[in-house]
């Protein structure tokens, strides 16, 4: 294992390069749809790394939106009041790869070999590339007071998430799973409503700094709620592809960062 990343992830907690913890991991993500590490940067790089955020934080791109849970364009063949149609909010801020320092541990554990090795064994990819486009691989998201992500299924078969600050409450993370089975063209109206109506049991969970998350959110429907207080929450995602040379669209770059590059 790296020396470079030996400093930042814990290993006596999390020891990525063993097979058996590999393995361990693989099943809990594919058992209950999420994986979650607690512990997993050392202490110090949490440290230092919600200090980096802290100092880029005013260079961030904030966007306040109304959309649906599908995350495209209204469909004129259903009523507004439709759950295809029906609107939810979110409000955040995000910074962008480029804007993250080029000494950061965020970025070490991004292109460390060892870590991606971790994260291909779990999610059963057979190799991660970064994004082609300077903006998309690595942000940072912050939520102040009264901001939230309102509920929605990712487009993404997979997400990798790490909480740098924690608020002083609020913006937990919410979802239910297997609402629907896009790949195969369910999308399950019926039970998407019911989320939306709060007529569905759900999964809640707060996580304290340093916890690393994956969760596969194309058919689990999910949220961050709304947070409350002056601290603000500090997440950090990691993006991959599984194949190289891709990017984020323009039109997605500049609906999410403000900016193409």
């Amino acid at each position: 294992m790296s020396a470079a990343i030996s400093d930042v992830i814990n290993l006596a907690m999390c020891p990525i390069g063993d097979s058996v913890f590999q393995d361990e991991c693989a099943r809990t993500l594919s058992d209950d749809g999420v994986l979650v590490l607690p512990q997993f940067l050392l202490p110090e790089a949490v440290a230092v790394v919600r200090e980096e955020a802290e100092k880029q934080q005013h260079l961030a791109y904030y966007t306040s939106d109304d959309h649906n849970i599908y995350l495209t364009p209204a469909d004129p063949a259903y009523a507004v009041s439709h759950v295809r149609n029906r609107l939810v909010s979110s409000s955040k801020g995000c910074i962008t790869d480029d804007q993250i320092p080029q000494t950061s541990a965020l970025r070490r554990m991004y292109d460390s070999t060892e870590f991606r090795a971790f994260l291909s064994a779990v999610l059963d990819e057979a190799e991660l590339h970064a994004y082609a486009d300077p903006l998309s691989s690595i942000n940072v998201h912050y939520a102040s007071d009264g901001q939230e992500l309102g509920w929605h299924f990712d487009n993404s078969s997979f997400a990798i998430t790490l909480l740098i600050q924690k608020p002083d409450a609020g913006g937990e993370f919410e979802y239910v799973r297997d609402v629907r089975n896009a790949d195969a063209g369910e999308m399950n109206f019926e039970a998407s409503a019911k989320v939306l109506d709060d007529e569905t049991k759900t999964h809640t969970f707060s996580m304290e700094p340093g916890t690393l998350v994956m969760f596969r959110g194309r058919n689990s429907m999910h949220r961050v709620t709304p947070v409350i207080g002056a601290r603000t929450r500090m997440l950090v995602v990691f993006a991959y592809n599984s194949k190289p040379d891709v990017s984020l669209s323009e039109s997605a770059r500049l609906t999410f960062f403000g900016r193409v590059g």
